[in-house]
């Protein structure tokens, strides 16, 4: 059976992200762990290809997205939607940009829109500004980020510094006025040479004014909130029966190596809770420690009374501290692969319900523990579904697994995660 929607997602808790939003308007979706190198062997209507490819170089990021996307044209899917993060992360060089120009370039296509709002998670574009919440990206801590610092909240001028094709903006207004009045602002865009469009969207509604509009358009560029007003496109309707998961069992961990704001309160909330929770030090890693070994072995004993918390959060003037004694490239890396390694240890030991916090941290954590498709189930918060997946370092055994985006979930996402599953 053919794809009807063919997914590009350049890390992988921005795919689960996609993934959960196209689940919740009924698509039956999997996602893939990189591009499979077999045809695809289930019955969706969605396929999400997850890449780890927003902080590689441009040049890598186009040779993956490219290949993904002649693995999805192989599979038969009708529409290919580029997702990446709601907060644009992205700098001068891209990769959104680069990214969507190749996308665009192998599928001949002229014109795209480009949209990270997702209002569920408080992420809005006005006038082409993206907020977080009630402030400008360039205000919300995102200024601060250690890979792609958001400094400017005007998505035009950004977009615009990474790509050659004209940049122009679909404003609220015609978004208001529903989904002809959007075509017709498509089309006088096209008229002036744009290639590529921002589109305002404030809330829920204007994504569902905006999806009609999208029908015949062979790319989609957008956060995962556009993802919501797809599916009727292809005549699909919400129902739960695309969100069931076998049954959860085992242990409980969290690993997160996110450093946003609303990680960090994550993790001060599951503290303060009183359930054990280990900080590891990126200083000791790169003394040679075997930090990972010390951590299992701290976890070994606590994991029959509930869920432990191993983690790397921390402000963002202790993660400074460390990229200016280790490197920047060199910090990050170093800590996902502890970070990884101590998935895989848990893992081994009987854990079967994981969260993983972190964008960059989940696609080590994926890779480590061997899992190559998602089965996507039901959210625990906006943009963070339960997934159920066959795990190598389970012995083949399955494994639900949620991937949190560093930036999602409530402040009580670690506790609540596991009394969400069944």
């Amino acid at each position: 059976m053919s794809v009807l929607l063919g997914c590009i997602a350049d890390d992988f808790t921005g795919a689960t992200d996609l993934a959960n939003n196209l689940v919740r308007a009924g698509m039956r979706a999997v996602q893939t762990i990189g591009v499979p190198s077999a045809p695809l062997d289930a019955d969706v209507d969605a396929v999400v290809v997850a890449l780890k490819s927003r902080t590689i170089a441009p040049e890598d990021a186009i040779a993956q997205s490219l290949e993904a996307l002649r693995w999805l044209q192989a599979q038969g899917a009708r529409q290919i939607y580029f997702k990446y993060c709601s907060t644009f992360d992205s700098t001068p060089r891209g990769n959104i940009g680069p990214v969507t120009e190749a996308l665009m370039d192998a599928l001949g296509c002229d014109f795209t829109i480009a949209t990270p709002a997702f209002p569920d998670n408080k992420r809005t574009v006005f006038k082409g500004y993206l907020f977080a919440g009630d402030v400008l990206l360039s205000e919300s801590g995102m200024q601060n980020h250690p890979l792609t610092p958001m400094t400017d909240a005007n998505l035009v001028r950004v977009m615009q510094a990474q790509t050659r094709r004209k940049v122009g903006l679909v404003d609220y207004g015609a978004v208001a006025r529903g989904p002809a009045a959007i075509r017709e602002r498509f089309e006088q865009l096209r008229a002036e040479g744009v290639g590529v469009a921002i589109v305002d969207a404030v809330s829920n509604d204007d994504l569902m004014r905006l999806g009609p509009a999208l029908a015949d358009m062979p790319l989609v560029t957008a956060g995962s909130g556009v993802a919501i007003g797809l599916p009727a496109n292809f005549g699909i309707a919400p129902s739960s029966a695309a969100s069931a998961l076998p049954k959860a069992g085992g242990l409980r961990a969290v690993v997160s190596g996110s450093c946003s704001l609303a990680t960090n309160r994550q993790v001060a909330d599951f503290v303060a809770a009183g359930r054990p929770a280990l900080a590891i030090d990126p200083l000791q890693i790169a003394a040679g420690i075997d930090v990972a070994s010390q951590a299992l072995e701290w976890a070994a004993p606590l994991l029959e009374r509930g869920p432990v918390l191993i983690y790397s959060t921390a402000d963002a003037s202790a993660v400074k501290s460390v990229q200016g004694r280790l490197g920047v490239d060199e910090a990050g890396a170093m800590v996902e692969r502890t970070i990884a390694a101590i998935a895989r240890g848990l893992v081994e030991r009987g854990v079967r319900q994981l969260v993983v916090a972190g964008g960059e941290t989940s696609g080590a954590c994926v890779q480590a523990l061997g899992i190559a498709q998602l089965q996507i189930g039901a959210q625990i918060d906006p943009g963070v579904p339960w997934c159920h997946a066959r795990s190598e370092a389970a012995g083949g055994a399955g494994l639900h697994i949620a991937l949190k985006s560093g930036n999602f979930g409530t402040d009580d996402f670690f506790s609540k995660s596991f009394t969400s599953i069944e």
